[in-house]
């Protein structure tokens, strides 16, 4: 191998490369060999002057951050285009709203008292690679998860919130509510205690009603049933209360709507597609002849379900209906032919 193909090519000042390629015998403009090991090394001694000078003509090289682009003042020569602009998107005018905006670590949330920004120390007494700490370690470990819990509450109102935030966490994870349904309950929660409407009402009973209004507006909603198996209150203290925190935040909870009852029950009976699109077509007629009026919203579903199930020649039992709806099989039977009877006269007028 030649000693020449050793050499690899940087790129240099046009001021360097006349004096180099007039000693060389003149290699290209703008290049010049160098062996590998000194490639580094050229290449950052030059890096001051390749950011002051044009590689054409020397002119001035000004970035623009507008565009993205380094250009020469001069001569107009791009030199780089389409850079990388690692600073954030957003602007601030002052140390306070640069304090608002900055993003550093795990992003907040509403469903922890603290919005997730203070420290946890693991219940485990492992360091970083696995291994068990000392005993001396451990204690000191106990001592500051005794403190940092103290500091995490420190008056009632952080405890109070500590205590309803983990329980609509829990009540959510048992009724299989999305992440945004607990955010929302969370904001809702936070609310209330805000303006002062828990006293005289348990904890239990205000994040269950949080947990149910959230549902009803994020369009996946629980019966008040469902909502209280998993609560630690009666179902009637759970209505009570959901009416009183709907009325006195003004939340904007439209009437459940018994089609959003639909998938759910027909995913959990195993259903097809084809009996999900009868059952919300039988919703629909009801809804024309005004027979949905007063009557409840999940023994209408149910009966939907039923009834579509029937008419799409699909296994399903009205006891399986009823166990899945959580409503009684008289219910899904009277519901089940109002359906039927607003269905025909739709077709016959």
């Amino acid at each position: 191998m030649s000693e020449k193909s050793t050499y690899t090519r940087v790129n240099a000042r046009t001021r360097d490369e006349s004096r180099t390629n007039e000693g060389r015998g003149g290699d290209s403009a703008g290049q010049r060999w160098v062996r590998p090991g000194e490639e580094e090394e050229e290449t950052e001694s030059t890096s001051t002057d390749e950011e002051l000078a044009c590689p054409e003509c020397g002119g001035n090289v000004v970035v623009d951050d507008e565009h993205g682009e380094t250009i020469c003042d001069d001569c107009g020569l791009v030199i780089t285009e389409d850079s990388v602009d690692r600073g954030p998107e957003w602007r601030a005018f002052d140390a306070k709203e640069k304090d608002q905006k900055s993003r550093v670590g795990a992003p907040t949330t509403n469903t922890m008292h603290d919005k997730g920004l203070s420290t946890n120390i693991d219940w485990r007494d492992r360091d970083a690679y696995g291994n068990s700490l000392s005993s001396n370690q451990r204690q000191k470990m106990q001592r500051l998860r005794k403190w940092n819990e103290r500091f995490r509450t420190r008056d009632s109102k952080e405890r109070n919130l500590k205590q309803a935030l983990g329980e609509i966490d829990r009540m959510a994870s048992a009724l299989g509510l999305p992440e945004n349904v607990r955010e929302t309950a969370s904001v809702i929660y936070r609310r209330a205690l805000d303006e002062d409407l828990l006293p005289g009402r348990s904890i239990e009973g205000v994040a269950t009603s949080c947990v149910y209004a959230a549902a009803r507006m994020a369009g996946v909603p629980r019966s008040l049933d469902e909502i209280s198996e998993v609560s630690r209150v009666p179902k009637s203290e759970v209505a009570r209360t959901y009416r009183y925190i709907a009325r006195e935040l003004s939340l904007e909870v439209k009437p459940a709507d018994p089609e959003q009852y639909v998938p759910r029950f027909a995913s959990e009976l195993g259903l097809s597609d084809e009996a999900k699109l009868r059952a919300r077509q039988l919703l629909k007629n009801a809804k024309e002849k005004g027979v949905h009026s007063g009557k409840s919203p999940v023994g209408l579903a149910a009966a939907a379900v039923y009834a579509a199930a029937l008419l799409t020649n699909e296994k399903t039992t009205q006891a399986a209906v009823s166990d899945v709806a959580d409503i009684s099989e008289v219910t899904i039977r009277n519901r089940y032919h109002e359906l039927l009877e607003a269905e025909d006269s739709i077709g016959l007028a």
